[in-house]
This record gives structure tokens, C-alpha cells and sequence, in this order.
């Protein structure tokens, strides 16, 4: 199997990339979906329609600039999950439908495995086994991976997620949607220690995480606080964020005795987080590049790549909207 084209639908970002044995990713697109900035928050009926109508044409995008046609795939792999079902929907019936067609097989790959390989993708490629932090809108979670493909949850969110609470706060502000970067964006000019923000679930044992209450904290101080106040309260809150994820990491990687952290997904793209986690963890950290941090296609062919002994020829469409990463099984020995 030398070539895989990997898709991504489960939320809001149409991914579609070419993997190529020997070469790496040869091809990849990303369309990121804006309607949803007026609504707050993403809607996954418009989310599902605009897979659909963007896919095709990316999908010939990527083929025409790697100068191939659908005739040169070894297989197809998409995302089964997890994600909003509409979207993986959209995404799996594709790849379904042109595997069919082809006579090749597909590769259902699960979201946060492609996360969590992507910085693989990168120099220097970190020894197994490590922690990781998987860090998005939808998912904050801690893993050991003893090996690739083997998998134990070490902790994860109680409510909302690391980069959820970025965007609800932004929302609150009206910065927009997604909110994560433009949050980071005004924190830059602001006094980070003007106000006091909570760090939650530091002071107990474990390493599960809760950001509902620090974004009710937010919440209460912006609306007793002027816009002019924004930049100083984005600033605690971010750093609020960050210093709560790295002291998780740190105490992971004290419990599980490993040495290396890798983290991953639209909250690792974080510049004060990258830097905070490399001043408490010198040369300890590993990160998938800045292009590959949101959802992508990339991610999905390449981890892909790893699950191709999972490969089938099969009409059957299915996705898993909640699909729990230690479920996985481990990844064939040729892998």
C-alpha cells in the first residue's frame, strides 16, 4: 500500500490530504467553514452541508496537484469518529462511495489518534512511550501511550474543554468564532495578573480537568467590567488556561515516570502554552507543526497509514459520534 488519501469532516473544518509512501503528504487542503462566527458556536446541519458541497472539489484538488487520479489510491481513510454524526456522515459516505467504485479498501481512523500521531509528522519524532495531551475545542485528555496504538486515559475533562472555554469566552466579549486565537490575539496587550482567575482542579489529586467554573468566573467579571478591561481579562484567563494544563503535565509525567510530553490539537497551537511547557519541560516537549494543530486531512492519511492492517473493502457506512481513544486496538506489527 504506497498511496492513502485521508478525509476529515468531524466538525466544522473539510480536510482531504494525499499520503504517499517514502514521501510523506505529497497534497493537502483545508477549508475552514465561517458561516457558523454569526450563530456562536458551530451548527451541524450547516456544518454537514458545507462538507458536502466543499469535498468534491477538494478532493480533485489534491489529486490534480500530486498528478494523480483516483485510479493511482491504494485506499482511502476517513474519520469515523468522534465528532457531530452529520459531519462524519458526510466524510464516510464519501470515502465509502469512491472506495467502492475503485475496488479499494477504506481506513477508519479515529479523530484524536490522528491528532496524537500528527506530531510524528515533524523533527524530531518522539520515542515511545509518552504522555499526551490532546487539547481542542472538543476534547482535553491526557494519554499514555505505552506503545502506538495502545492507549490508557490518564484524565480527561469533567465539562467544558480547554479551547470550548477560549471560545465561549470570546463569545462573551464578541471577538467572534472560533475564538481561541482571537482571544490569544488581545491577550498579548494585557496585564495578565490585574485580575485573579481560578486554577481549576490544580489543589486536587488526579488529572482529570473542569474549565466550566473558570468560565463562569469569566463570565461574572465581564459583565461587571467595560470593553476596555477585555485585553487584561483575556491575558488571566489564557494564562489561567495554560499554567492549569501545565501543571497536569507535569504531574503525568511525575505519576506515569515517562520523560516525554507530546501535545496536540487547536489549543497546542497556543504560543503562551508552547512556551510555558517548554520553560517547565526543556527538551521534554514534542508538537505537531502549526499548520497541522486544526482538524486536517493530513492527520487522517497519515494515521491512516498506521491502521492500513484495518483496511477492508466494504459498503458498509458507519460512524462512531462518541468513540472513547482507549478503545482502539493496537496498532498490527508491520504498522
Amino acid at each position: 500500500m504506497q498511496s492513502i488519501l485521508g478525509i476529515e469532516t468531524s466538525c466544522d473544518e473539510t480536510g482531504v490530504a494525499l499520503f504517499r509512501a517514502g514521501a510523506g503528504i505529497v497534497s493537502e487542503r483545508v477549508y475552514t467553514q465561517l458561516d457558523h462566527a454569526q450563530y456562536g458556536g458551530v451548527v451541524p446541519e450547516l456544518a454537514s452541508r458545507d462538507h458536502l458541497r466543499k469535498l468534491p472539489g477538494m478532493i480533485d484538488e489534491v489529486l490534480k496537484e500530486a498528478k494523480m487520479t483516483p485510479k493511482d489510491l491504494d485506499a482511502i481513510a476517513y474519520t469515523r469518529g468522534p465528532g457531530l454524526a452529520g459531519a462524519l456522515l458526510v466524510g464516510a459516505s464519501t470515502a465509502v462511495a469512491m472506495a467502492t467504485a475503485l475496488g479499494i479498501p477504506t481506513i477508519p481512523v479515529h479523530h484524536m489518534e490522528g491528532h496524537l500521531l500528527s506530531p510524528l509528522l515533524d523533527d524530531p519524532v518522539p520515542d515511545v512511550p509518552f504522555v499526551a495531551l490532546l487539547v481542542s475545542g472538543g476534547h482535553t485528555l491526557l494519554v499514555e501511550v505505552e506503545a502506538l496504538g495502545t492507549y490508557r486515559i490518564l484524565g480527561e475533562t469533567l465539562d467544558d474543554a480547554a479551547g470550548e472555554a477560549f471560545d465561549k469566552t470570546a463569545r462573551l466579549m464578541g471577538l467572534g468564532f472560533p475564538g481561541g486565537h482571537l482571544v490569544a490575539q488581545l491577550a498579548r496587550s494585557g496585564d495578565a495578573h490585574r485580575f485573579e482567575f481560578p486554577r481549576p482542579m490544580v489543589n486536587r489529586p488526579g488529572l482529570d480537568f473542569s474549565f466550566s467554573g473558570l468560565k463562569t468566573h469569566t463570565r461574572a467579571l465581564i459583565a461587571q467590567s467595560t470593553p476596555d478591561d477585555f485585553s487584561d481579562i483575556a491575558a488571566g484567563f489564557e494564562l489561567a488556561v495554560v499554567e492549569t494544563l501545565v501543571h497536569k503535565c507535569r504531574r503525568a509525567l511525575k505519576e506515569t515516570r515517562l520523560e516525554r510530553l507530546v501535545i496536540a490539537g487547536g489549543v497546542s497551537a497556543n504560543e503562551r502554552l508552547r512556551t510555558a511547557l517548554d520553560k517547565a519541560l526543556p527538551h521534554q516537549v514534542y508538537y505537531p507543526p502549526l499548520s497541522l494543530c486544526t482538524d486536517n486531512g493530513a492527520m487522517i492519511a497519515w494515521a491512516g497509514w498506521h491502521r492500513r492492517g484495518e483496511a477492508k473493502r466494504t459498503g458498509h457506512i458507519e460512524v462512531k459520534p462518541r468513540w472513547p481513544l482507549d478503545e482502539l486496538p493496537p496498532l498490527a506489527s508491520d504498522a
